[in-house]
């Protein structure tokens, strides 16, 4: 196997082109996630640098750009909040004292990157286990009222940002609540102008200049420039400037994080870094999945799977964000020529000489932008096709979606994925089953059986003969439904089981057609089961059928 899959330099312009742009896209989109995350801009940095260069090379999608994203940003700042919250008001067994409010911070955030490393060992695993392939199987209500929620999670939380109460922070239930009692005079003239320039900078930039100068990174210096030059629009705001703006960001190369294992919440730890890990996956696949249509190539999911979480595990030991392909990079970069591994790890190289060398330009970036980008980072992720067509799809795929929607919204995103998949699933073992259920033939008259070979015609014309006849795979859905129908049949003497068409059985089949030799033995019926296979056959004969009746 190569090092680096699809490596070549037969496109070298365009990667380098490619590379280039993807990388200025990528940092107001990095530095925004990090600060989103609570983790702190220059983690959003140091993810999108160390996931960004290690998945390009050894992921499984040319084309792709790893960073920081949407889903997994809203993921990190759950598991950012839920162990800063366990470690305070908790003793510090180093000093014996109450965690103070920075010490929680750093333990709760130490834990957190431990999370980082163990999605990213995980996602390795699953490439080992070459599980790619069952990642792409989600349905698609599934993944769209996922993703959509995840979109909507994203905006709730950047409202205390446009809004500029920065003191509000917490899940969409708890921001809600906090904006309820927030009262008139708290509003944020200065940071809602900001925002409001932003917004209308990342919708409505011609894209004559968008082609030059991409719309985020536009609205990052423009919605910068007016603070720094027209100060006094925002001089009666209740906030002082210096609170508006995103403040001093850490210069230099990361350093080694050490993973940190707490006994107590070990469990909860593991069960963040499989969301971590569940998620990225899906993230990184369907990413995958548009730069093969846009490229015309076919990458390797499981080879990707790796190269993600090898990224994703260097990125927690070296204090940054977790990462996944990200779609609107990945097509940036496709458009402006890149097409293979260089192109993602030269943007990552340009994210590197911009933080060793001009973060400290960064710190009068105002607060309500970076809120406002993600805004509109929220809104490209709800699937706006699906809601469109939402009352003219069918039902079942509608409810789905909206109750996948809902309980990540409000709940839990890997509780949604779980409900979701457990609908789907029922749902297409009800259709199965009635499929399977539909496809049985039963013949008790001569004029039913113009079909059937000589033989069994001349049995049905001898009288009080059963022709019944399963087709297709039959799964445990139709069991019951098959011992249900066969007990509505009228009288007969004798029964032909004919699975001639039924390649395969399970065991609550098996058992079905066990139920349906009794029911004969109870009416003192013959029966002969005819056309099994040898797998079937063998099948039966293990759960105890007389072979006598196997014809």
């Amino acid at each position: 196997m190569r090092l680096v899959e699809n490596l070549h330099f037969n496109n070298i312009r365009g990667d380098i082109t490619g590379g280039i742009t993807a990388g200025v896209v990528a940092l107001p989109f990095a530095i925004a996630m990090g600060l989103a995350s609570g983790a702190g801009a220059i983690a959003g940095l140091y993810g999108a640098i160390i996931t960004g260069f290690l998945a390009a090379l050894f992921g499984g999608t040319g084309a792709q750009v790893s960073g920081p994203t949407g889903p997994m940003t809203v993921v990190m700042a759950l598991v950012v909040t839920q162990f800063v919250t366990y470690f305070s008001g908790s003793i510090d067994p180093s000093t014996g004292l109450v965690y103070t409010q920075d010490a929680a911070l750093g333990a709760g955030l130490a834990i957190a990157f431990t999370t980082v490393v163990l999605g990213g060992l995980f996602q390795i695993i699953f490439g080992l286990l070459k599980l790619g392939r069952y990642i792409n199987l989600m349905p698609h209500p599934v993944t769209s009222g996922f993703m959509t929620g995840i979109g909507v999670i994203i905006i709730i939380l950047q409202v205390p940002q446009v809004l500029g109460f920065y003191e509000i922070k917490g899940s969409t239930l708890g921001i809600f609540s906090e904006l309820g009692e927030v009262k008139e005079h708290f509003v944020n003239i200065g940071a809602i102008s900001i925002a409001a320039i932003t917004l209308a900078t990342v919708y409505l930039l011609p894209k004559k200049i968008g082609k030059f100068i991409p719309a985020p990174l536009f609205a990052l210096i423009t919605g910068t420039l007016v603070l720094l030059f027209f100060p006094e629009m925002f001089s009666s705001t209740a906030e002082p400037l210096n609170a508006m703006i995103l403040g001093d960001i850490p210069t230099g190369l990361p350093s080694f994080h050490m993973p940190v294992w707490e006994a107590s919440i070990v469990f909860d730890m593991m069960a963040a870094g499989m969301m971590l890990a569940v998620l990225g996956s899906i993230d990184s696949l369907l990413t995958s999945l548009v730069s093969d249509e846009i490229t015309r190539t076919h990458h390797k999911s499981d080879r990707e799977l790796i190269g993600q979480g090898i990224g994703n595990t260097f990125s927690g030991l070296f204090g940054g964000l977790p990462g996944a392909g990200a779609t609107m990079r990945t097509m940036t970069n496709v458009k402006a020529g890149g097409l293979t591994p260089i192109s993602g790890a030269l943007h990552a190289v340009l994210l590197l000489a911009i933080v060793l060398g001009g973060a400290q330009y960064a710190k009068e970036i105002p607060l309500a932008v970076l809120g406002a980008i993600l805004v509109k980072v929220g809104t490209d992720i709800i699937d706006w096709e699906y809601l469109k067509g939402l009352l003219s799809t069918p039902k079942s795929g509608a409810l789905i979606m909206i109750v996948v929607l809902g309980i990540t919204v409000f709940y839990n995103l890997m509780a949604a994925v779980g409900v979701g998949l457990v609908m789907a699933s029922l749902i297409f073992l009800q259709r199965m089953t009635d499929v399977q259920l539909s496809s049985i033939v039963s013949v008790q008259t001569i004029e039913e059986a113009s079909h059937l070979d000589e033989t069994h015609q001349e049995l049905i014309r001898a009288g009080n003969t059963l022709f019944y006849q399963l087709n297709g795979p039959m799964s445990f859905g139709s069991a019951k439904g098959i011992v249900r129908d066969f007990s509505t049949k009228g009288n007969y003497d004798r029964v032909i089981l004919d699975l001639s068409n039924v390649p395969v059985i399970d065991y609550t089949t098996s058992r079905a057609i066990s139920e349906i030799c009794n029911i004969c033995i109870e009416k003192s019926a013959d029966i002969t089961i005819v056309g099994a296979n040898t797998s079937v056959r063998h099948f039966l004969e293990n759960i105890g059928i007389d072979k006598t009746l196997i014809g």
